[in-house]
């Protein structure tokens, strides 16, 4: 079966941002005019294609990624809609991973927010080409200026203005097209039929400055567009378009739109520009792979003749259909019935229903190409982050890597008949979302649940109850702290030796314990030389190590920040074994750590307060008394004033209730993981009774 369309009009993009600057309400009116629904949904009624789930219509926010296919000028879009909050960071960081590019929605009168600098950061990471939609620009305060301005200043990026509006605030009705140097307003009430017309004589000149600063931005991307511009020849709108997109696929340029999404404004210049420059799988680079057998280097051209790969990204349970395994083809054709191979477990398994999604909705398809974004119903041992590929064919794709939950709580079932239940449904969950875990206190016996904020371990306690039917007792949030060593031990040795009937156990290593960088985790070097240590047994002594950093000695918080070195020990003919080894590590790591000065580290996050100047004061004061350092105050739009500032996590419970009590109800506040520092000794000694 051939591909409904072919790869250059294959279009994979995310549509990113801060938590309500307006992206499932964009999605929305993306679906509507390409003829995807035949009514436009609403955030606040809760109808709307992409927040499907019971909670997110409730809480009137994205919750997690959804995945829609549709299609606008002949071409085909994958589109994904992104969590905005900072506690489901996750689904941001798989769903750009998997992309090709991504629309960046800003909101009009905030301009760049917190969370629009951390979706930017995650796209930088994975050099995702992006465009920009600044909406809203019908709300009091809205300034396309501004908010240009602030991508400037606070990414980094080079934003290339393509519109200016036409209207302020509650006036907004269209804008102006400085390329085609046309006026699109939208005259009827759904937005289906944007009209063009004349530039109002009030912004001729206005509109002309700017494309003349356009045409001169674009040309500094382009040798060729250079010297015309510098030997003032006529630059066409196609030489404009093409130097554009080379320079947006290079992430050199991006480009900004305007709009008012909620009132039906702006939205197709946007498809328009998704067509016209974000790029197609033949745009970006091949992904490369490692041969799991030799370690070599394989590339994977996005080409349906060549051997399948692809990534899974995204593991949901549904509670009808079963397991389904989202991915992203990579290379080849994937097809129902065959089997994929899973080079991380050696395993074969059978591709049963494979399906185009849209969003809660599915349709079955027989095959899937290079470039395609689909799920597969009936993996049952594959997880997020596994590549599925051909058995005589193997590679390994980089897997997605994710933060560590900052915070967690102890659950326990409420009667006996649901704790089974509980375990299946945390299971489950876990599998899910890969920044969520789940563990056993073992001094206490306790179930401990972590995750990345309090509304992230309230949405999985919510799931557990609707859709597994398990009822239970929630603790009260506890902060993840860490442990880590503040001295050098150059040298820890451990002998582990155990004589019964027949053969003992021996063990015996030689360790050297240091310090290192905030950020840079446990790391493990084997320096043995001379076969003191067989071979055999190197594995078995690194996974003690990283199994005894999982408990510190200080209060069985994980270790982070040190570095282990093995260079010494010595074996038994018969009595050395993989165990014996394993236990020496574990034995040799929690003695030198002891002797290291073990301290405990706690997570600092990035907190920004938005409030009306008049409410500074307390508000300063409000952070002060929880241990803030204060990072910088900037002014806002009207009055308003934006306070960073560097929080310790387990001083923010109750922050937002006492944030709206002193500035009455005015005052909002955005916080995200930022590093973890060493507590002070008098908390310390409290977190330790």
């Amino acid at each position: 079966m051939s591909r409904d369309y072919p790869l250059e009009k294959l279009r994979n993009i995310g549509v990113i941002a801060h938590i309500d600057a307006g992206k499932t309400t964009t999605t929305e009116r993306i679906l509507f005019y390409t003829g995807k629904t035949y009514r436009i949904g609403s955030v606040d009624d809760g109808t709307t294609v992409t927040d499907w789930m019971e909670q997110e219509r409730e809480r009137g926010i994205t919750i997690v990624s959804a995945a829609i296919t549709t299609s606008w000028r002949d071409h085909q879009i994958n589109l994904i809609d992104t969590p905005g909050h900072i506690d489901f960071t996750a689904e941001v960081q798989r769903s750009l991973r998997v992309l090709d590019g991504g629309v960046v929605v800003f909101d009009g009168v905030q301009g760049v927010e917190p969370q629009s600098e951390t979706v930017w950061r995650q796209a930088d990471r994975y050099n995702v080409p992006r465009i920009c939609f600044v909406n809203k620009m019908d709300r009091v305060g809205a300034d396309l200026e501004y908010s240009i301005q602030t991508i400037r200043e606070k990414l980094g990026a080079k934003p290339i203005q393509m519109q200016i509006a036409i209207g302020k605030e509650t006036d907004f009705v269209g804008a102006v097209d400085l390329l085609n140097m046309k006026a699109i307003i939208w005259e009827d009430e759904q937005g289906s039929t944007p009209v063009e017309k004349e530039i109002p004589a009030e912004l001729l000149k206005k509109a002309q400055e700017k494309r003349k600063l356009l045409v001169e931005k674009v040309a500094e991307l382009d040798d060729k567009l250079t010297d015309k511009f510098i030997n003032e020849e006529e630059i066409s709108i196609e030489e404009i378009k093409s130097a554009l997109r080379k320079a947006v696929l290079a992430n050199e340029a991006t480009p900004v739109f305007c709009g008012s999404s909620l009132k039906n404004k702006g939205v197709q210049p946007l498809l328009d520009a998704i067509i016209d420059y974000l790029p197609s799988p033949l745009d970006i680079p091949a992904i490369k792979g490692i041969d799991p057998k030799t370690g070599e280097e394989i590339v994977c051209h996005p080409n349906d003749e060549e051997p399948m790969s692809a990534i899974i990204f995204k593991i949901v349970s549904d509670p009808y259909a079963g397991r389904m395994a989202y991915f992203r083809m990579y290379s080849g054709t994937i097809k129902q019935g065959l089997m994929a191979y899973n080079p991380s477990t050696q395993k074969k398994e059978r591709i049963g229903r494979l399906i185009r999604v849209y969003a809660d909705h599915r349709e079955d398809v027989e095959e899937m190409h290079a470039g395609d974004i689909g799920a597969v119903l009936g993996f049952k041992n594959i997880v997020t982050g596994d590549t599925i590929c051909e058995a005589h064919h193997p590679i390994v794709l980089e897997r997605i890597s994710f933060p560590d939950p900052v915070i967690s709580v102890a659950i326990e079932p409420k009667t006996s008949a649901d704790n089974e239940k509980m375990g299946r449904a945390l299971a489950r969950l876990a599998e899910e979302d890969p920044t969520f875990k789940v563990r056993e206190d073992e001094n206490t016996g306790q179930t401990i649940i972590e995750g990345m904020g309090e509304l992230h371990l309230e949405i999985i306690v919510d799931r557990m109850f609707r859709e597994f039917n398990v009822q239970a007792n929630v603790g009260k949030p506890r902060v993840s702290y860490r442990e880590t060593i503040t001295k050098e031990i150059p040298k820890v040795e451990y002998k582990y030796v155990k004589q019964t009937g027949g053969h003992g156990q021996y063990g015996h290593v030689v360790f050297g314990i240091k310090p290192l960088p905030q950020g840079s985790g446990v790391q493990f070097l084997n320096e043995i030389k001379g076969g003191t240590v067989p071979r055999d047994y190197f594995n078995a002594v690194e996974k003690g190590v990283y199994e005894a950093a999982e408990s510190g000695v200080l209060a069985g918080y994980s270790l982070t920040d040190l570095q282990v070195t093995f260079y010494d020990g010595s074996f038994h003919e018969v009595d050395s074994s993989e165990m014996a080894f394993k236990m020496a590590a574990i034995f040799a790591f929690r003695e030198g750590v002891e002797k290291a000065h073990p301290v405990l580290l706690e997570p600092i996050m990035k907190v920004e307060v938005n409030i009306p100047e008049e409410y500074l004061g307390d508000v300063l004061a409000q952070l002060n008394s929880r241990r803030a350092e204060i990072a910088g105050m900037e002014m806002k739009h009207g009055n308003a004033q934006a306070v960073s500032a560097f929080v310790p996590l387990s001083e923010m419970s109750g922050y937002a209730t006492e944030l709206r009590s002193v500035t009455q109800g005015r005052g909002v506040f955005s916080m995200e993981y930022d590093h973890y520092t060493p507590l002070p000794e008098n908390i310390a000694n409290e977190v330790l009774r």
